[in-house]
This record gives structure tokens, C-alpha cells and sequence, in this order.
């Protein structure tokens, strides 16, 4: 059947609806794409994975073929939060939902035979995300979780995902996702709407130009609140260099913070002072601290068996607190972290059964290092 767009703008949103609630629900997404993927292809299927791991979800995308070295910081950034490109399924990777990006019918689907085979089966979830419409296309998602529409590009697509996902207060709050559109995945949405075969084309159509001065107006503002002077991107190669600036920036910043890390039986930690945190904050965008900081969470958990937590005091300028994240090992299940808020009394807090977040006075704090390491020895005692 050929695909064609939305007849309502209802049935558009009902689907995001539909697919946002799979973002909650669900916990082991694969991402797909086309063979031989251009720049909508790659950097729409990093832009969903990057919106994915903002909900500590598991995320793996596969290629067949190594991705183009174009593509290479795209791919680092994705690195630096955890996310493997992979060209073979793990066997210990659960896998409940596919997202299919940028693919106009099954048949070109990039899949090994692993994934033919999961593509047939009704309990994992298909989510298809896609512009091409009209008589040589054909529908590879599930239907209700078919966002195929005309747009500039399936990067812009999950552009929409996260635009709406930025109103639902009560979603972010529980997952601490600060801003859905973040720095990194309003780059890759720009890859998409502005990269194609042509590298650097400009874009043409009414549309195409709107939904770019949306997520470029996005971008600029991101850039306008670091020491980063505003930037008018309209061409691959711009995009490249910035793309080049935050995975190298990413890297470092990962890099001091990963120093930090100390493990004291089944907790893995990382405790960073002010003096630390202004050495960050003069060097370093929000978007770098608050991802690496997440991703070494998840790392530090991961490596521990059970839990990983991370904390940091805010800088004057920002906040009298001083913050925490808690996370939970894929593997370890054994313990609600949300309990955790519960025992210790904590109201300033929230998150899920696998992660929180939470925040404690700096006058609460008297000697910081002292107080950390109790808490680390609290948290060790309460795990099962």
C-alpha cells in the first residue's frame, strides 16, 4: 500500500501521541535505517536515539556497513551518551521496538537477518518514521505508529516528536530531562533537514525553509546562552564544524568528569566540587555537563553491577544546591531507586523506578565530601 500524509492534523498528533507513550513504555529500541544511508538517514536515526536515551531507555542502531566518516562526530556524540552503531545484535540486547527511519519501503530496509526476523513478530513494536509518500513507497510500521508525512526530511520528524514531547511537563520531570531539544539533538536535526545527496544543496520550498528557521532559531538560541557566538548555518559544511565543536567538547568534558569516578562496593560514584563545577562552566556548554554527567550515571552503574550516582554542586550563579543523579544497571532489578527519595526524606526529587534525580540545599551539605561518601555508604546498605 503506498504511503500518503496525514488526512487530519488529529490523526498527526494522535500518532506522536502513540509513539511518545512508546518512549515511556517501552525499554530496548533498535534503530534502523536505509542501505547505503545519506545525512536524513544517519542523523534522523541519531536524533531518535538521542531523544530515546534521554528516557534511559537501552539504544543500539545498526548498520551494516560502517557509517561514512562524514558522519563521524555525529556518531561520536552518540558515542559519548551511550549509544553503540552496531553490525550485529547483541544476544544480551532485549529488543522490544524497531524505529525505522528515512526508509520508503521494507524491502530497503539495512537488516540482517536477526532483524527480518524480529521484524515479523507482533509483540515488538514497529515505529516508522518517514517523508516519502506516493506510489513507490509502502508502509514498514505498525499501523498508529506510522509517522509518514511530507516534511523537509525524517529528521525533521523527530523534530515534531520532541517539540511536542517539550509540553508534557509531567513526562519530563519524571525522566529529569531538563529540555527534550537539546544542543546535540537540534545539531542532528539540522543535518537532516539541511543535508541530502547533494551535500549542501540550499534548501527551496516554503516548508522546508520554515522548519529549518524553526530548529535553526532553536539552535541559536542554545548558542547564544554558552560562550558560543550565534551561528547562521545554512550548509553541510557549517554543520559539520559545529558537530565537530561538541563531540570534541563532549569528550573533554566526559574525560574530567570520569576522573572523578571512585566505586565503594556495589555504588559506583563521581563527586564534583565547585571549584570543579566552575572549571565546567567556564569551559563547558549546560548540554555537555548535564549529558556526560547522565552518561557517566549509567556508566558508573553499569560498571558497579547496581548503582551509579553522580553529584555536583551548581555555581553560585545558577543555584544554592547542590545535585544529585541516581541510576539504576540495566541488569539490576532488585531495587525501586525511587524508595530511596522515600527513606531519606527527600521532597526535592523525582524520576522513575531506574533513575532520579534530586537536589539538597548547600547549607544542608556542611563538609560535602564527608556527606557524599555517607550517602554512598547508605545507598550501598539499602540495595538488596
Amino acid at each position: 500500500m503506498p504511503k500518503e500524509g496525514f488526512k487530519t492534523a488529529k490523526q498527526k498528533n494522535d500518532c506522536i501521541e502513540a509513539i511518545i507513550q512508546e518512549l515511556v513504555n517501552r525499554n530496548g529500541f533498535l534503530i534502523v535505517g536505509h542501505t547505503n544511508p545519506d545525512e536524513d538517514c544517519v542523523a534522523s536515526m541519531i536524533a531518535f536515539s538521542l531523544l530515546a536515551k534521554k528516557f534511559d531507555k537501552q539504544v543500539k542502531i545498526f548498520s551494516s556497513k560502517k557509517i561514512q566518516e562524514n558522519f563521524k562526530y555525529l556518531v561520536d556524540i552518540a558515542m559519548y551518551n551511550r549509544i553503540d552503531v552496531v553490525t550485529a545484535i547483541p544476544r544480551s540486547f532485549a529488543v522490544d521496538t524497531i524505529v525505522i527511519c528515512d526508509t520508503a519501503k521494507p524491502s530497503m530496509i539495512d537488516a540482517n537477518r536477526t532483524i527480518l526476523q524480529m521484524l515479523k513478530k507482533s509483540t515488538i513494536r514497529k515505529i516508522e518514521i518517514d517523508h516519502h509518500i506516493g506510489a513507490d513507497s509502502d508502509y514498514a510500521g505498525d499501523p498508529g505508529y506510522r509517522l509518514v508525512t511530507e516534511a523537509s526530511s525524517a529528521s525533521e520528524l523527530v523534530g515534531q516528536i520532541a517539540l511536542k514531547l517539550r509540553a508534557k511537563k509531567e513526562i519530563l520531570k519524571k525522566y529529569v530531562i531538563l529540555d527534550p531539544l537539546s544542543r546535540n539533538l537540534v545539531l542532528a536535526i539540522l543535518t537532516g533537514i539541511i543535508g541530502d545527496s547533494q551535500m549542501g544543496r540550499y534548501l527551496k520550498s516554503s516548508r522546508e525553509k520554515r522548519m529549518y528557521r524553526i530548529f535553526s532559531t532553536l539552535f541559536n538560541d542554545i548558542l547564544s546562552t554558552s560562550t558560543i557566538k550565534e551561528s547562521n548555518i545554512t550548509n553541510m559544511n557549517q554543520i559539520f564544524e559545529q558537530l565537530k565543536q561538541a563531540s570534541e567538547k563532549e569528550k573533554h568534558c566526559f574525560q574530567f568528569i570520569k576522573k572523578k569516578s571512585k566505586v565503594y562496593k556495589s555504588v559506583g560514584y563521581a563527586m564534583l566540587t565547585e571549584d570543579d563545577m566552575r572549571y565546567l562552566y567556564e569551559n563547558f556548554d549546560d548540554d555537555d555537563i548535564i549529558s556526560t554527567t547522565r552518561t557517566l550515571a549509567d556508566m558508573l552503574a553499569e560498571d558497579s553491577g547496581k548503582v551509579g550516582l553522580v553529584s555536583y554542586y551548581d555555581i553560585p550563579e545558577k543555584s544554592n544546591l547542590v545535585q544529585f543523579r541516581m541510576r539504576r544497571s540495566q541488569n539490576y532489578k532488585n531495587y525501586d531507586l525511587r524508595e530511596f527519595l522515600t527513606t531519606m526524606g527527600i521532597e526535592n526529587g523525582g524520576g522513575h523506578e531506574g533513575a532520579i534525580g534530586f537536589r539538597l540545599p548547600k547549607l544542608a551539605v556542611d563538609d560535602y565530601p564527608k556527606f557524599v561518601t555517607s550517602l554512598v555508604k547508605k545507598i550501598n546498605a539499602l540495595l538488596p
